[in-house]
């Protein structure tokens, strides 16, 4: 199977009462500048695996940063998600991704190995919530 690098509109995590279930009900951790939120469910859609981005208002209060960064990261997604379509098969993944780094991240490199460790952790989360 050849690997897809889109991020299609069925892959993005926008609903309101999916995203308020990611943040009330879902585990969170932290690879700086990166903090992630994470739930599992037994739910059967179209789709397995849902992201969602975002950025602080409070620390880049022009549109355009905000863009930018939210940008970078749905573009570090979409090359590095081939990982998580490998191992997730079971159950349905959410996830929202928040950059919290007060300052503009200089380089893509440094966002994408982020990116990699973040998959890694949501890897791991997935073989234990198999296991309980």
């Amino acid at each position: 199977m050849t690997q897809s690098f889109t991020y299609n509109k069925t892959e993005k995590l926008k609903s309101r009462k999916q995203l308020d279930i990611v943040f009330k009900n879902g585990k969170s951790f932290l690879v700086f500048p990166l903090k992630v939120f994470v739930i599992f469910e037994n739910v059967s859609q179209e789709n397995l695996i849902q992201c969602g981005v975002g950025v602080s208002k409070k620390h880049f209060s022009k549109a355009v940063d905000r863009n930018r960064i939210k940008r970078m990261l749905r573009e570090n997604y979409r090359l590095n998600k081939g990982v998580l379509h490998e191992i997730i098969t079971a159950k349905q993944l959410s996830f929202f991704i928040l950059y919290i780094d007060k300052s503009m991240p200089e380089k893509s490199n440094l966002l994408d190995d982020k990116m990699k460790k973040v998959f890694e952790k949501i890897c791991l989360k997935y073989h234990d919530e198999l296991a309980s």
